[in-house]
């Protein structure tokens, strides 16, 4: 193609310009080779010649065809020059705000200056696993191509990320960490990817600072290599740091910053840890404030400080460790404020010895003060024989200084570092790593030294590394392609290098300068002006002798000579170290020594000594000989050695503007930018080359309409493509044909592109030819049959108008008649109407006067019948509770009788006689002591009374004379009194009158209020009638208003009903996770800890032992705080705590029990004080003694007599069953059962009676009886001396000793019963006496706050009064209303109580029935079986099956662990959970809680083992989803509760569940059901995922409609799999056919498969809108036609299925919207609004998405401009969108499980063989 060709009118060019580097023009004639200059017009419209070279022909570089502009790809540009690339870059950041592109390998970052939400999680998740050029150029797809290639080819990989400062380098380097962590996890649980994110706020504080450029630059490389097992999980990483900027330690130039840190523990300085630091603000530090002002916008440093600290604890930093380190940074603010004083002489300087700045840095250091502040001011000289102290003048002091504070800030920046490495060191083996080079740009600023100087040799060395690579990359490609190919020249920084690093280049003569005792600056300039003035790589600067230009890749560079030598040497002082490392803090000490020195230091003693101090300056000086320009080409060349053994990626950042302004972009900076960092050498290679490379097929697709119509025939694309380019391009070097590409030089494709634009016109223009005839045609016919047409219809227009007025003459005629007749009959009706309303209103009135009369004298007649009755009960009430008291006397006396007859009887003479005969004489004399003590006992009452009448006689003296002393007082004081009496009684009067007066006000008023009220209420009424009108009126406009509110109160209600479930099912999922991870995590212990020898129990029975946490059958009886917490429950938590009588009643128990405390604390009192009284001196412990014998005697004998209680109930009980099934085998079981329930109540209750008389009985009797024995036992006195007197007056006969004692013992029993039972008698009525008080006082002080509150009632309105008595009114009824619920609760439980009971027994009773039957029928089968045979009728199946208990592991392997889906195909859906609730229902039907319980566990158990064995088995999950549904709706349907059994029939509600409430397993399958749905959507996710992109996005479902666009480096990827993955529409409806299949076969419930799809379907649009959303090559017309294509065929399957429901086509609504989205039109206002009108379930941040990402793939279409994007962000500005851009894909409905009965019955079902369940027995 000639020059002329390309050079022709209207082709468009770049031509250099002085501000914006480049621009456009447009030539407006063709070129002519030979001419001098070309006419071109600017895009301002402005004509201009531009000249041209004559001897080089260099004509201005071509404009790319505008479909190209603005490629993902740089090399995709068909031409390959610095004006095409800066265009394509500046359009791409401005106009779409993309900041990342492609330049072949190389990832182009541009910095927004703005935060984007373009990192987030679902960001990386959409990128993991996707091939490089498959998506939109991001970080994340560069880190995923270094993760992907590392664990393909086994090979370690590097990401080279390069800029200047501000450039973001150190955020992209974060964010490739960030994507790693995230995606590869953790090998182990130390969160080790939390610990290299944690790294980087630590790196941050102490090696970032606020520079002009940036406000975080990193003043420090770093390289980190994150570890990587053979499973590629992060297991660890290391750090490796390059050239920190010590000197911004000492020195900020104006408006920058020293580090973070020192900033952020300035900030945190009041901390109360942080007292002893004594420091201040950052302004009151010389360090901290050169550079101005301290803080940076929108940073808080406090904040930051506090992440440092908490990076720092994550790590594993003590926190002993943390505050030395803040010490030492401390110390250094304080080194810098040292004040030092210069003397006279200038020779010499002082500290002072108070300086305080020096008192607290050797204080936080724990140094000697007085060393440090010698050895600040004084040097050491060692000469071979002596050794000198000198001292120092003021800058060499300050020299010194400030040389010791970069010296420690870097010691502990290298312990840091260390430890970090050492956190997250692992000692797992590592089989490869992928490293991270964030390192410092190209660098040139106004002055140099020698920091630039080595930041510029690393990036030589770095860009060299790059060239080498880019060229074996283009080689590769070639060879694999077999291309011939020669030689690609490229720039070779080689020479550079060499002036540099090689024999006695700039480093070497550097070091050698340093090595001369008197070196200079100036001598090693003038050492390299002699030595390498010949090199082209080296200058001279004309107007200095201290400067050299160093010739790099990128730019000149002058270099200032001036403090090289001393960077390079970077010399401390041995004194100042020495002095350090005898710091008595181990940090510091440990910061100073290392391996080489240690020894000697340990040698050295505390004073500094001539001799000894000669050996470790020796090795110290050999130590020094190691230059920093030594140490950082030492750990280059490793760093370049590591990187040559990785594979390489490239991030190269640029800084759009010097301002840090969003998205500005200044050309010059990025053109400058991108000559330094190797982007526009990597577009020079590839131009060099073929940089253009199409596939065959893709080749095809683009370009077919250049293929004539004869070569179409052919089958073959590659020689259809071969025959095309041969014929088009005439030079065969422009193209080559690989073997699966064709390789194109520059401008090949703009040429091709340029005939295709060509053709699609030719023939655009004969289509319009064509078309436009034809319309032309079209509109004179139609023109003619218009004529036609016009005449005839106005002439039959003629024709009716004289008709229509005929017609209108005669109409008004009848119109006259009609309106007359109209006005008459409408004036009767009204005056009708009239009197019809004046009737209804006459009798309506009368009406209810009547009905008022009759109802007011019905309400009299039921007050009167209401008091009569009630006065008719209360007269009942109170002769019932008469009789009933005297009828209780009666009884009590009748029954006292009887026991002293009984106790008599039991003690009668027959059995006296029976002992002794003269037994008769010892009782007559026994009864006159009897007799002698009772006169005893009334003498002393006489006594006691006589005393008693004088003191009360005393008394009364006592209070006589009190009243005359009282009187004799009052009669001085009473005329006072009377006074005082005489004012009141005025003031009462007066008050009596005011009140009197303000009465009658009141009257007043309220007459007149009463008579407003009713004018006020004859305007109601009115109003109310108008009222009534208008809301008629109202009504029908309303009802559609009403209808849509509670259509949105029922979706908000719907809304957060699903949130709520949803929340729910992922704390259900994240339970499952956690229990998963638990399960891993003991397989691994398992592993580790199993030694030989070593036994564990099996792995079902671990699964029991975990899963033993369900809930056992509750057969109990539940008490009160049950019922309590049921009440709560039932009221909801929200509703109880607002209970207003739940308040009160708390309240009044809070009363109760504080009057009952009262009353406890009184009685106690009292009970002391008689104690006190009572207890006599002589035996202050016998009596206590006594009573704690009493009351174990009583507990004792009351344990005893409840134990043989029992036993005879139990007897009793047994013999009533044994009777009742006697009874039950008499009778039928139809009449016996109530009989022998009724018998067994009546019984049970005599029992009970009879059980608690006698119990009281005896245990009263007992207890009387031993405590009045221990009494005697404990008395003074000893038995009486019955062997002094066995001989009896009254009796010749001899009396047996024992027989006498016995006797004796009985009399005295009797008498201390009788004692016992006074003295109970005493206690009871001195408890009533005291609870009498005790009302009489609570009756008094009631009675006085009832005063109380009448005084302050009397002092109040009457309007407050009526108010006060209502409220008090309400009180009292609401204490009343809360004591009658109390009551009536009560009344309740105890019902509850005694029906649970009395079930209970029911139960027991029809049990032991059911088991007597059976004992007695195979008894009296066993007596007849000899005799006759009986023939047994055949029962039917009841639906329950049977097994024995030991076969219930067989029952679950056979059923749940071992079955599999294929073996129940064509029996009943859902058998397995059948035959499972057979089982229950007879467990339930034996009453066999354990049963229920162990078979539920272990199947809930057994279905988690098979899931967790065939987690990806999707038939195997399905089939469990269905069976435990219908597991659960089995439950629920036979529960017996009424909500589940509305569609049972007969024969099912006879199997529900009879004993048992299993509402909790029902909770427990419900997650369960959860877990296995939420299992089966993630399978089915995992096979459909890969096909979505493929089929939705790539695959031609229409064909020929989508056009392929040049593509760039990117869709070579070496990541890209040889084989095709592509997918169509049919393979993702295929498998969605599966799925249904499959569900349906196995019986899942309708409901369920219409949730499973609808997740299904939100998945599919949700990863097709993300991959739409991060594809700029798929957003287009053809793609947005090729999406509404398959999503009509999705829906179209749907329908077929019938799932076409409102809630699945919702979820592709995103979907449908983005097509349509892609397909309007986007030029005008008005298309605005459609587009938001529109969109609506598309976000704002979508939208602009979409629109920025929209590419024409024909010159025809036009791009959407900025403008129109502005527009559509103005109008949808109130839009309160979500802030993330994609969808999450991972989002999971909440599923609901909705209700679902069977109608089948339990006996229909018939159990395969296959199922080997011959165990199991029919029922």
């Amino acid at each position: 193609m000639s020059v002329s060709e390309l050079y022709s009118q209207y082709t468009r060019v770049w031509i250099p310009d002085p501000d914006e580097v480049w621009r456009s023009a447009e030539l407006t004639k063709d070129y002519k080779e030979g001419e001098k200059s070309l006419q071109l017009r600017l895009e301002d419209e402005t004509i201009r010649e531009y000249p041209i070279d004559v001897q080089s022909n260099q004509l201005p570089f071509l404009r790319n065809p505008d479909i190209l502009v603005g490629e993902n790809d740089l090399t995709a540009l068909s031409y390959l020059h610095e004006p095409a690339v800066l265009h394509n870059l500046k359009v791409r950041f401005l106009e779409s705000n993309h900041i990342y592109t492609y330049c072949g390998i190389v990832l182009v970052a541009i910095n927004p200056y703005e935060q984007l939400p373009i990192y987030g999680q679902d960001v990386i998740y959409a990128y993991s696993g996707q091939n490089m050029g498959d998506m939109d150029p991001h970080i994340f797809a560069v880190a995923e191509e270094a993760y992907k290639q590392m664990a393909r080819d086994e090979k370690n990989q590097s990401i080279i990320v390069s800029g200047e400062s501000g450039a973001g380098k150190t955020v992209s380097a974060k964010y490739a960490m960030r994507y790693f962590a995230t995606v590869s996890g953790s090998a182990s649980d130390t969160n080790i990817e939390e610990k290299v994110l944690a790294s980087s706020p630590i790196m941050e504080a102490i090696g970032n600072a606020k520079t002009t450029r940036n406000d975080n630059s990193s003043r420090f490389g770093k390289y980190i290599q994150i570890g990587f097992d053979k499973r590629y999980r992060i297991i660890g990483a290391n750090m490796r740091t390059y050239l920190l900027e010590k000197s911004r330690v000492v020195f900020q130039a104006d408006d920058e910053r020293n580090y973070h840190i020192f900033y952020q523990l300035c900030a945190a300085a009041s901390l109360p840890e942080f007292k002893e630091l004594a420091l201040t603000c950052a302004e009151d530090f010389f360090y901290t404030s050169q550079g101005g002002d301290t803080s940076i916008e929108g940073v808080d440093d406090a904040e930051d400080f506090e992440k440092t600290r908490q990076a720092f604890t994550l790590l594993g930093v003590r926190e002993s460790h943390q505050i030395n380190i803040f010490k030492i940074i401390a110390s250094i603010l304080h080194l810098g404020n040292v004040e030092i004083q210069a003397e006279r002489d200038g020779e010499s300087c002082s500290i002072s010895p108070k300086d305080e700045h020096l008192s607290n840095f050797c204080q936080l250091l724990g140094v000697e003060h007085s060393q440090m502040e010698h050895w600040l001011c004084h040097r050491k000289l060692v000469t071979t024989s002596e050794t000198y102290v000198k001292t120092m003048s003021l800058q060499q002091v300050v020299n010194a200084r400030n040389a010791l504070a970069k010296h420690i800030y870097a010691q502990l920046f290298g312990w840091i570092v260390g430890h970090v490495n050492k956190a997250l060191h692992t000692s797992l083996k590592q089989h490869s790593f992928i490293g991270v080079l964030d390192i410092y740009g190209f660098e040139t600023f106004d002055v140099n030294s020698f920091e630039q100087f080595c930041i510029n040799y690393a990036n030589e060395k770095l860009q060299q590394q790059f060239n080498l690579h880019v060229f074996k990359l283009e080689q590769e490609e070639y060879m694999k392609e077999q291309i011939p190919w020669t030689l690609i020249d490229f720039y070779d920084n080689q020479p550079c290098i060499d002036l540099i690093e090689a024999k006695l280049g700039i480093l070497d003569l550097l070091d050698e300068e340093c090595k001369v005792p008197k070196g200079t600056d100036q001598n090693w300039a003038q050492k390299l002006y002699d030595r390498h003035s010949g090199s082209q790589h080296f200058q001279k600067p004309r107007m200095s002798n201290t400067a050299f230009i160093v010739v790099h890749f990128a730019d000149k560079v002058e270099y200032l000579s001036d403090s090289f030598l001393e960077k390079n040497r970077d010399t401390v002082y041995e004194e100042q170290i020495n002095i350090l490392k005898a710091s008595k803090l181990p940090l510091v000490a440990d910061l100073f020594h290392d391996g080489k020195d240690s020894a000697p230091a340990a040698a050295t003693s505390s004073k500094i000594s001539v001799r000894s101090a000669r050996p470790p300056l020796k090795a110290s000086n050999k130590e020094h000989k190691k230059t920093v320009g030594h140490q950082f080409r030492t750990s280059l060349h490793l760093l370049m050695e590591t990187l040559n053994t990785t594979t390489p990626h490239y991030v190269r950042c640029i800084k759009p503007n010097d301002e840090k302004l969003p998205f500005r972009f200044d050309p010059k900076r990025a053109a400058q930018q991108l000559r330094a960092c190797g982007v526009l050498e990597t577009i020079r290679i590839s131009a060099a080359g073929y940089p253009s490379r199409w596939a065959y097929h893709d080749f095809y697709n683009r370009y077919r309409v250049l293929v004539k119509k004869k070569e179409l025939a052919n089958t073959d694309k590659k020689a259809i493509c071969k025959s095309v380019l041969e014929s088009l391009i005439k030079d065969p070097d422009k193209f080559q044909f690989g073997r699966t590409k064709i390789f194109f030089r520059a401008g090949q494709v703009a040429y091709l592109e340029k005939l295709r634009a060509d053709k699609f016109r030719a023939a655009t223009i004969t289509i319009q030819k064509t078309v436009r005839g034809w319309l032309q045609k079209v509109k004179y016919r139609r023109l003619k049959a218009a004529t036609l047409t016009l005449q005839r219809y106005c002439r039959g227009h003629l024709a009716r108008r004289l008709a229509e007025h005929l017609r209108r003459t005669r109409a008004a005629v009848v119109l006259q008649k009609q309106y007359r007749m109209r006005r008459a009959h409408q004036a009767y009706q009204r005056v009708r109407r009239a009197t019809v309303v004046i009737q209804a209103f006459a009798r309506g009135m009368f009406v209810r006067r009547i009905y008022h009369q009759v109802l007011r004298e019905h309400k009299a007649t039921i007050i009167q019948k209401h008091v009569r009755s009630w006065l008719a009960r209360r007269c009942f009430q109170r002769l019932r509770g008469a009789a009933i008291v005297i009828q209780c006397s009666f009884r009590r006396l009748k029954a006292k009788r009887e026991l002293k007859a009984l106790k008599i009887e039991a003690r009668s003479a027959e059995h006296l006689k029976r002992l002794n005969v003269g037994m008769e004489n010892k009782v007559v004399q026994l009864q006159r002591k009897i007799d002698d003590q009772n006169k005893e006992f009334k003498m002393l009452s006489e006594q006691l009374s006589a005393i008693t009448s004088t003191h009360a006689t005393e008394v009364e003296k006592l209070k006589e004379e009190l009243a005359c002393y009282q009187q004799s007082q009052d009669g001085d004081s009473s005329p006072q009194l009377q006074e005082e009496v005489e004012s009141l009684r005025t003031e009462l009067q007066r008050a009596h009158s005011e009140r009197k007066v303000l009465e009658d006000a009141h009257t007043r008023e309220k007459d007149e209020l009463r008579k407003r009220v009713a004018d006020l209420e004859q305007e109601n009424a009115l109003l109310k009638d108008e009222k009534e009108q208008l809301n008629n009126q109202i009504l029908c406009q309303s009802k559609d208003e009403l209808a849509q509110t509670s259509v949105e109160e029922n979706l908000l209600m719907k809304k957060e009903l699903e949130e709520e479930r949803s929340r729910y099912q992922n704390l259900v999922k994240e339970y499952s996770r956690l229990e998963q991870r638990y399960d891993n995590l003991r397989d691994e212990m398992t592993i580790i800890k199993q030694t030989p020898g070593h036994r564990r129990n099996p792995s079902n029975q671990s699964s029991l032992e975990s899963d033993s946490n369900y809930p056992s059958i509750s057969t109990s009886e539940v008490g009160d705080a049950e019922d309590a917490l049921q009440q709560v429950e039932e009221i909801g938590l929200e509703k109880a705590a607002m209970d207003l009588t739940v308040f009160l009643k708390l309240q009044k128990r809070v009363r109760e029990l504080e009057q009952e405390r009262k009353k406890l604390q009184v009685q106690l009192e009292k009970k002391e004080q008689q104690d006190s009284k009572k207890i006599p001196a002589e035996q202050p412990s016998s009596d206590l003694d006594v009573d704690q014998d009493a009351d174990l005697a009583y507990n004792s004998l009351k344990r005893q007599e409840l134990e043989s209680e029992n036993k005879k109930l139990k007897n009793e009980l047994n013999e009533l069953r044994k009777a009742v099934a006697d009874q039950a085998s008499e009778h039928s079981a139809a009449h016996g059962t109530p009989d022998s329930y009724c018998l067994l109540l009546n019984q049970l209750k005599l029992a009970h009676e009879e059980l608690e008389v006698r119990k009281e009985e005896v245990l009263i009797l007992r207890t009387q009886i031993v405590s009045a024995d221990q009494r005697r036992l404990a008395g003074k006195g000893s038995e009486p001396n019955i062997n002094a007197r066995t001989s009896w007056p009254n009796s010749e006969k001899h009396v047996d000793q024992e027989d006498a004692i016995e006797a004796y013992h009985g009399v005295c029993q009797t008498n201390r019963l009788l004692e016992a039972q006074l003295q109970a008698q005493s206690r009871e009525h001195g408890e009533e006496v005291e609870g009498l008080k005790a009302q009489v006082q609570a009756l008094k002080e009631e009675m006085d706050e009832q005063q109380q509150t009448f005084c302050q009632t009397l002092l109040l309105s009457p309007e407050a009064q009526l108010e006060f008595g209502i409220q008090q009114e309400l009180s009292r009824l609401t204490n009343e209303n809360l004591d009658l619920k109390e009551l009536v609760e009560k009344l309740e439980k105890n019902e509850r109580k005694l029906k649970k009971q009395l079930k209970i027994y029911m139960k027991k009773v029809q049990d032991l029935e059911a088991t007597q039957a059976l004992a007695q029928s195979d008894r009296r089968r066993h007596e007849l079986n000899r005799q006759v045979t009986v023939q047994r009728k055949e029962k039917d199946f009841q639906g329950m099956l049977e097994y024995h208990k030991e076969d219930e592991a067989l029952l679950i392997r056979n059923l749940v662990t071992d079955l599999k889906p294929q073996a129940l195909a064509g029996t009943v859906p859902c058998l397995p959970a059948y035959i499972l609730y057979m089982c229950i229902r007879h467990a339930d039907y034996v009453n066999d809680d354990l049963k229920v319980h162990s078979l539920l566990t272990s199947t809930i158990n057994g279905i988690k083992k098979v899931l967790k064995k065939h987690n990806d088995d999707f038939e195997m999950t399905s089939f469990w989803l269905s069976n435990t549904c219908r597991l659960l709706h089995c439950l629920k349907q036979y529960s017996g509760d009424e909500g589940f059994m509305t569609q049972n029939t007969a024969k099912q509600n006879e199997h529900c569940l009879k004993n048992f409430d299993l509402t909790e397993y029902r909770q427990v399958l419900s997650d369960l059901s959860i877990q296995i749905y939420q299992q089966l959507i993630k399978i089915s996710e995992g096979l459909l995922q890969p096909m979505i992109v493929s089929a939705m996005l790539e695959n031609e479902s229409i064909q020929g409609l989508s056009g392929v666009k040049p593509t760039g480096y990117r869709k070579r990827t070496s990541s890209l799999a040889d084989g095709d993955n592509s997918y169509c529409l049919e393979a993702i409806i295929r498998q969605m056919n599966s799925f249904h299949t499959v569900m349906c076969d196995q019986g899942l419930d309708p409901e369920i498969i219409l949730q499973v799809f609808k997740q299904l379907f939100y998945m599919i649009n949700a990863v097709t809108l993300n991959n739409l959303l991060l594809r700029k090559d798929v957003c287009s017309w053809s793609t947005g036609m090729q999406l509404r294509y398959n999503i009509s065929q999705l829906e179209e399957w749907l329908r077929g299925r019938n799932l076409h429901q409102r809630e699945v086509a919702e979820t592709m609504e995103p979907l449908i919207q983005a097509a349509q989205l892609l397909q309007l039109k986007k030029k005008s206002p008005e298309d605005a609004e459609a587009i938001c009108s529109l969109c609506t379930a598309l976000s704002t941040q979508q939208i602009v998405k979409i629109l920025n990402l929209y590419t024409p793939l024909n010159e025809f279409e036009e791009r959407v401009t900025v403008a129109f994007i502005r527009t559509i962000q103005a109008q949808l500005q109130e839009r309160n969108d979500p802030q993330h851009l994609l969808l999450d894909f991972k989002h999971m409905f909440p599923v609901l499980f909705p209700f679902n009965p069977s109608s089948l019955t339990m006996d229909s079902i018939h159990i395969p063989a296959c199922l080997n369940l011959e165990f199991l027995s029919e029922v």
